[in-house]
């Protein structure tokens, strides 16, 4: 029987790929631990979600320099990071509250924790506004906008415009990078500026980023650090660039 794939290992796969350009299933072996059976099954997967270009006898990848990994592949890593995150999260909303909540792995683990809470929730992914379907509580608001493939993440100017038209308690902001120099960044050139538009209708910012993030920049600009309230992320967090943010005007709590 094959054994379930190792969301780490995809990782380790996905960046050693793209940091060669192309690479080896012998060298990949090597990289990870894994058999060369177990990685051809691997890079097949890959192959499938179009991360990478299969070739006798290794890969080649297909994600150019600042992209971002698809969504199916996101979703399951670091997965443990991510609830324990959307846990802390949603100890910082109040019953009541009006949230719009970004598209993004963590925020849908957001959505998740979110479903039995009295709420009114704006859900910026068609991801998450799944997981709150039906939700018996809490009051449901979908925007319009243009789902972008595998991430599903609404964007464009019907997007903007329903979040224009609200003003909502709190904002739960993903990102691709955060640090205090640089800010909070995206990948994609209309996500940032949906993510931009939803900071703008909020009186509180939450912006959520695994321990990886607060070292990237990504292309986009979303916000300077100064603009958030709070930042949650994960125990691994570098001290420096939590002082940092703290510095800037953030309460970092790292879970």
């Amino acid at each position: 029987m094959a054994s379930t794939p190792s969301a780490e290992r995809l990782r380790q796969i996905t960046e050693a790929v793209r940091e060669a350009g192309r690479i080896g299933v012998a060298e990949l072996a090597g990289l990870t631990g894994a058999s060369e059976m177990t990685i051809r099954r691997d890079l097949e997967l890959l192959a499938d979600q179009g991360v990478l270009e299969r070739y006798r006898g290794g890969a080649r990848s297909l994600l150019l320099r600042g992209e971002e990994p698809p969504f199916a592949l996101r979703a399951q890593d670091g997965l443990d990071a991510k609830r324990r995150i959307a846990a802390e999260v949603a100890g910082l909303i109040s019953d009541g509250e009006s949230v719009v909540l970004d598209s993004g792995t963590t925020c849908l683990e957001v959505a998740r924790v979110l479903e039995h809470r009295r709420l009114t929730v704006m859900p910026l992914s068609l991801h998450a506004v799944h997981a709150l379907t039906g939700a018996p509580r809490l009051t449901l608001l979908v925007p319009g906008g243009r789902p972008r493939p595998g991430e599903l993440a609404l964007t464009g100017p019907l997007t903007l415009a329903s979040l224009s038209a609200l003003r909502f308690d709190t904002a739960v902001v993903g990102c691709c990078g955060l640090n205090a120099e640089n800010g909070l960044t995206a990948y994609d050139l209309d996500d940032a500026a949906v993510k931009r538009t939803a900071i703008a209708s909020a009186r509180r910012v939450v912006a959520v980023a695994d321990a990886a993030k607060l070292s990237r920049t990504a292309l986009a600009f979303v916000a300077p650090a100064s603009a958030l309230h709070a930042v949650v992320t994960d125990a691994a967090a570098p001290q420096e660039e939590i002082d940092a943010l703290t510095a800037a005007g953030a309460t970092v709590r790292s879970v």
